[in-house]
């Protein structure tokens, strides 16, 4: 019986595995991409909070048992939000304050794109908040 020729099958298989592989790679690179930016938004949220809590806006009231009324960014400044949250990037985050009811609300949020299509636009415009009572 005559042997079969088997030249070029380790480039078939390749392609076969390499599609896979490579989606499954790229699929963890932009999963962590989006963990880390929400955890960047996190440290932001609870630093916009810490701000406020040693601000004049929150202490006092409190303290006088009235209701702060903050608003605003609580860091202003792009640089002052790099150094608290490095890990941001590229990224432009926004934070928010929101006073109601019994507690102050900063909320963290920024535009985000995913490199994979496959998300679709989920996870573009991820946020986060922390929440004062008083």
């Amino acid at each position: 019986m005559r042997k079969l020729d088997q030249r070029g099958i380790g480039a078939m298989e390749f392609c076969l595995v390499a599609a896979p592989l490579f989606i499954l790679m790229f699929a963890i690179f932009d999963l962590g991409r989006y963990a880390i930016t929400m955890q960047s938004l996190r440290t932001l949220a609870n630093a916009g909070a810490r701000t406020w809590m040693i601000n004049d806006c929150f202490v006092n009231k409190v303290m006088n048992k009235t209701t702060p009324t903050c608003s605003g960014d609580p860091l202003p400044s792009l640089a002052e939000k790099k150094a608290v949250a490095p890990m941001i990037g590229g990224l432009a985050p926004t934070l928010s304050t929101t006073a109601g009811g019994s507690a102050l609300t900063v909320t963290a949020s920024a535009s985000f794109n995913m490199l994979m299509p496959i998300w679709g636009t989920t996870w573009n415009n991820p946020s986060t908040s922390t929440t004062i009572p008083f």
